[in-house]
């Protein structure tokens, strides 16, 4: 539920900075949507007078002002870091120097013992619900353990004061499954950074693109739980239908090696990020998202920011911004016959207007905006008594302001 306990017209703000701390198994330079995001916040709330600590795993060896914490890998997926529980430590942390209020973004054992240590200290402490953990086990062979980790996430969620999440499909599938306390979080662009002026006929010609060529796109972890398969059979339907037509794959992940041997002929870029990763997508044409198991999915964002015709899933961000065969291409949510249909006419159709269209919308979403939202959100958890949930308001556009 989305439950507000602020009466109407009582003011909660502080009006000053606050000491937030955040606590996260990933953040830079990790190459995924949850550090991406938190290091906007991070910095955001930094340009906008807040003190911001970061606890998280030494490994990462990030420049940042916090508490590195040991971390074990996720078998079978060394990209993943879980940081160790650290109640003990966090507590006594916490008690010589007491923040605000803690955002507690990944709920792995790290995140489930700062909330203990938050609740052992009456520190208002916020939670995010940045990543469909309950599906990625069920992509790795685990189905049994499906229940199991939803149990588990909605007990740690749950003893938070409320939960952020970046979607109103999650926020819908999580209530009907318990979870108490929901607060959407939308999420921005650096439209600067991700701009059409970035296309690049040199790297297209690297890829052995001509200037009409067509070039399909994905960008993200090289991983089982992103719909690798739907992925390539995409590349290979355009290509019999358009023959000079590259696929172009961009990230890391387990199933990498394995993709690089049963498919030669796709292109790999590995991991990129700014001005690199700015112009792969901007050089593309088409960007192939199949992904089932998202929370929001920034890349989304990124894509038509860079002025790409997307094809996605109807849900998560393509639900909240595409409007299909406007500025972008949906399908059904896990039609693959229709996925495939969608991708193969938008290959072969003219997306000059489509594609400025999607980076029009794209426009429209600043960090900035998100930034100063989630600031108030903070404001009146930290202003609040530590028993409770977070303020809950109507969402606002987060627009060009």
């Amino acid at each position: 539920m989305i439950f507000d306990p602020f009466p109407e017209g009582k003011s909660t703000t502080i009006g000053s900075a606050m000491n937030i701390t955040f606590v996260t198994d990933t953040y830079t330079p990790q190459a995924n949507g949850v550090a991406t995001t938190l290091e906007r916040l991070v910095n955001g709330l930094r340009e906008r007078g807040h003190q911001v600590d970061v606890v998280r795993p030494a490994v990462l060896a990030c420049d940042e002002e916090g508490l590195e914490v040991p971390s074990f890998g996720l078998p079978g997926y060394r990209e993943v870091r879980f940081g160790f529980p650290m109640r003990l430590v966090l507590q006594s942390r916490w008690s010589r120097r007491r923040p605000d209020v803690i955002y507690v973004a990944t709920e792995t054992p790290l995140g489930a013992s700062a909330i203990t240590a938050a609740r052992a200290l009456g520190i208002p402490a916020a939670s995010g619900f940045h990543t469909n953990f309950q599906q990625y086990v069920a992509h790795y062979r685990m189905p049994l353990l499906e229940k199991a980790t939803m149990s588990y996430l909605r007990r740690v969620h749950n003893r938070s004061a409320c939960t952020f999440v970046p979607s109103r499909d999650v926020i819908d599938e999580l209530d009907a499954r318990g979870f108490e306390n929901l607060q959407l979080l939308p999420k921005g662009v650096d439209t600067k950074l991700f701009h059409p002026k970035k296309r690049s006929l040199t790297l297209r010609q690297t890829w052995g693109a001509g200037a009409g060529a067509v070039v399909g796109l994905y960008v993200g972890r090289i991983a089982a739980e992103k719909n690798l398969p739907l992925i390539v059979e995409t590349f290979k339907a355009i290509g019999s239908r358009i023959p000079d037509f590259k696929g172009v794959f961009v990230g890391d992940g387990p199933k990498l090696e394995e993709l690089k041997r049963e498919h030669p002929e796709f292109l790999y870029s590995g991991v990129l990020r700014g001005e690199a990763l700015a112009e792969h997508y901007a050089s593309a044409d088409l960007f192939i998202f199949p992904s089932t198991t998202e929370t929001f999915g920034n890349v989304t964002l990124e894509a038509m920011a860079s002025g790409l015709a997307v094809v996605a899933y109807d849900y998560a961000a393509a639900r909240q911004h595409i409007i299909s065969g406007v500025n972008g291409f949906t399908a059904p949510f896990d039609d693959r016959e229709a996925f495939l249909d969608g991708a193969v006419g938008a290959a072969g159709a003219d997306l000059a207007l489509l594609r400025e269209e999607a980076r029009a919308s794209a426009r429209k979403v600043r960090w900035r905006k998100v930034v100063k939202r989630f600031e108030k959100q903070l404001e009146d958890l930290a202003n609040r008594v530590p028993v409770g949930a977070c303020a809950a308001q109507e969402p606002e556009a987060v627009g060009a302001n």
